[in-house]
């Protein structure tokens, strides 16, 4: 058993979990933060504590569940409490991650909630027929082309995808629904409707349990002397030489206006 040293502060394992979730390079995803979550597990004993630290809109419903699903694994393998802190957002992928914590605090301020799932994307049949380009497309199954943006919607494919929205939909509200249990407000349309809302309404119908920062969070945990052991995703020499800022506008705007299902 490693001696406790009275000179060194305690310091408790905070995830960083910020941005888009996506399966792309740069994004938030089950590569990049795998690492993070086995070390953040590693550090702590039966009885310990791993918070989260969230700040993320949402993005794709697989990453979401991988994390999470990852994250209650190691909890409960370990006997590890994990708490939650939602910062400006933590809603639909973003919201799904807090979810993997026995307890989710936020900012007074904080957008949570939009239990939903989108999926869409454009339709260029009259633009193309004024620019006069022929569409050429040759597929095995008739619906190999389902949703294609240059040919006209079909009701059958608008059908098939709000079923498969409902599906994920459903999903998400059962993953809900198995953790926060009887903290949940009875009215389901209340907080699983898509919309999303401050923490303060948040707390009324059950989707978080108070309010707190990072910082006191952890002076909380682990004592007044204790301090945050942040661990956050790498990113690539290239991304590093750009402005953050810059970087995720280009990158967050690109998922925003791809083609496909996504938790926002």
């Amino acid at each position: 058993m490693p001696i406790a040293l009275p000179w060194r502060r305690p310091r408790l394992p905070v995830i960083e979990l910020h941005g888009i979730l996506a399966a792309r390079e740069g994004a938030l995803n089950i590569t990049a933060v795998r690492p993070l979550i086995e070390r953040a597990f590693h550090t702590q004993r039966r009885g310990g504590h791993v918070v989260l630290d969230i700040n993320s809109p949402g993005g794709s419903a697989v990453q979401s569940d991988l994390i999470a699903s990852l994250i209650r694994r190691r909890a409960e393998s370990s006997g590890v409490s994990v708490h939650a802190v939602i910062g400006d957002v933590g809603a639909s992928g973003g919201y799904w991650l807090a979810c993997a914590a026995d307890r989710i605090l936020a900012n007074p301020m904080s957008i949570v909630g939009s239990i939903g799932v989108v999926g869409g994307g454009f339709g260029f049949v009259e633009l193309i027929q004024r620019l006069g380009i022929e569409r050429r497309a040759y597929v095995a199954g008739k619906n190999k082309l389902r949703l294609d943006p240059f040919r006209p919607e079909r009701a059958e494919d608008v059908a098939f995808t709000e079923a498969l929205l409902a599906d994920i939909h459903a999903r998400f509200k059962a993953w809900v629904r198995a953790r926060r249990g009887a903290r949940l407000a009875p009215d389901e349309e209340k907080w699983a409707d898509g919309s999303f809302m401050l923490a303060a309404q948040a707390q009324a119908l059950g989707l978080i349990d108070g309010f707190a920062d990072v910082d006191g969070l952890v002076e909380e945990l682990a004592g007044p002397r204790a301090r945050a052991l942040r661990l956050r995703p790498r990113r690539r020499w290239f991304l590093r030489r750009l402005p953050r800022v810059l970087v995720e506008a280009i990158l967050d705007a690109a998922e925003t206006h791809s083609l496909g299902v996504t938790l926002r």
